[in-house]
């Protein structure tokens, strides 16, 4: 991934060092467990771990791969350099390639759900803060983005951290399905090494076996993974449309904090675009068409082929930091977001009342009118509303029929606000427990 959408703890996961220091801990713990088994001497066990504080050299493993077309080869061979030749003669006795490169993967992965475990931590924080501060703060409901009834910001809020809530939860799931390890040699079958070299490394790595791996560890684990990402992407450009439409000029109930000497427009000075929630939908897309890939991936031939490899190269790398990156950016957005009460209350009053519709139509029905003959009564009054931007309940008092049915004290008694947030105390302990 770019410079520009990534963070360092993240980068350094997928850099070549940390991929051949990993590689690195899997031959050595392989080979103390042979040793403890009688395979190999103990001198030589001992004798890989002499270069557990060496910089592999990257450059290095690249020259010998330009010769021998192959990655593991290339660094076993410069961990002989180091080692010695006759002292690394039983590194990598019984493995196959893939019980590197796959075992190492799952540590990356693994690791990289911990740092985004701590991500969706924060972004929950800072959403259950916004939530309480704005519990009862009024605005408009919208569907198909038209005035519906009241809500407040809070809940909003609390909608976005019980969605994230559920991702944590996803994600957790993810994490361990992926925590597997596997060092059971060609097609996977232990001829050439005990299962309990398997099980050291994989404890010494906070990994699990692979209960049958043939050569490879099954890939539909890693389409769980990456579909779990996706999913979490999807719930970023969830939120961050929702702030993008608050920011709207003619909206603006909300909006991404603008800091001092930043600019919004290289021509037109007066500017605030949502471009942190912009550039969010953006990465939400970026982390998403990993996913197909991957779920392509579970398809192999027979024990094993490549086909999977070079795709997870890419996306292994690509969709964590650009995950780790948009979720930082939206806890940023979320901590500081600026929140306009006032102009909640201006646009829920452009079409004065008329949120209220529902309530006046379940009272007529509750006075004895029939559903079609109450809907009829309140519609009509409430085009009004629409076409003449008069007072709903004006409209209302002013109607007959409706006085008939309900008295004006009836009428008026449909406008309590407190009808539409009675009950949000009674929600948020369903999504943060009691309070």
């Amino acid at each position: 991934m770019i410079p520009r959408y990534a963070r360092p703890a993240m980068t350094d996961l997928w850099a070549p060092a940390t991929k051949f220091r990993i590689w690195f801990e899997i031959e050595a713990h392989a080979c103390d467990a042979m040793a403890d088994l009688g395979v190999i001497p103990r001198a030589n066990a001992d004798a890989v771990w002499k270069a557990k504080d060496v910089d592999f050299d990257v450059a290095r493993i690249d020259e010998i791969e330009a010769v021998t077309k192959h990655d593991v080869i290339a660094f076993l061979t410069h961990l002989a350099e180091h080692v010695g030749a006759e002292e690394a003669r039983f590194v990598h006795q019984g493995m196959t390639s893939s019980d590197v490169l796959d075992t190492c993967l799952n540590v990356q992965l693994t690791r990289a759900a911990d740092i985004l475990i701590e991500d969706l931590e924060a972004l929950l924080a800072a959403l259950k803060k916004r939530a309480f501060e704005h519990r009862m703060t009024l605005r408009v409901g919208r569907s198909h983005g038209i005035h519906a009834e009241p809500t407040t910001m809070g809940l909003t809020f609390a909608r976005f951290y019980a969605e994230m809530d559920r991702n944590l939860a996803r994600l957790r799931a993810a994490r361990a399905e992926i925590a597997t390890g596997a060092i059971s040699g060609a097609v996977g079958t232990f001829a050439n090494i005990d299962p309990a070299v398997e099980e050291h490394v994989c404890a010494k790595l906070g990994l699990t076996p692979e209960p049958i791996s043939t050569q490879v560890i099954p890939r539909d684990r890693h389409a769980m993974f990456f579909a779990t990402l996706g999913v979490i992407a999807s719930s970023i450009e969830n939120i961050a449309i929702e702030i993008r439409h608050m920011q709207r000029t003619e909206v603006l109930e909300g909006a991404e904090f603008f800091s001092m000497g930043q600019k919004g427009s290289s021509a037109m000075p007066h500017k605030k675009n949502p471009v942190l929630t912009e550039n969010l939908t953006g990465l939400a897309r970026l982390v998403r068409m990993t996913v197909i890939p991957a779920l392509e991936n579970v398809a192999l031939w027979h024990e094993r082929d490549i086909s999977h490899s070079s795709v997870e190269r890419a996306i292994g790398p690509d969709a964590t930091i650009t995950l780790d990156f948009a979720l930082a950016r939206l806890t940023g957005v979320i901590d500081k977001m600026l929140i306009f009460p006032d102009t909640m209350l201006d646009n829920m009053n452009r079409f004065p009342g008329l949120v209220m519709s529902q309530r006046v139509l379940l009272a007529l029905t509750q006075a004895g009118v029939s559903r079609e003959d109450a809907y009829a009564m309140v519609q009509r009054n409430a085009l009004k509303v629409w076409e003449e931007r008069v007072d709903f309940r004006d409209q209302l008092l002013a109607d007959a029929d409706v006085v008939a049915a309900l008295g004006t004290d009836g009428i008026t008694a449909q406008f309590d606000m407190g009808y539409h947030t009675k009950h949000v105390d009674t929600i948020f302990a369903r999504v943060f427990g009691p309070c």
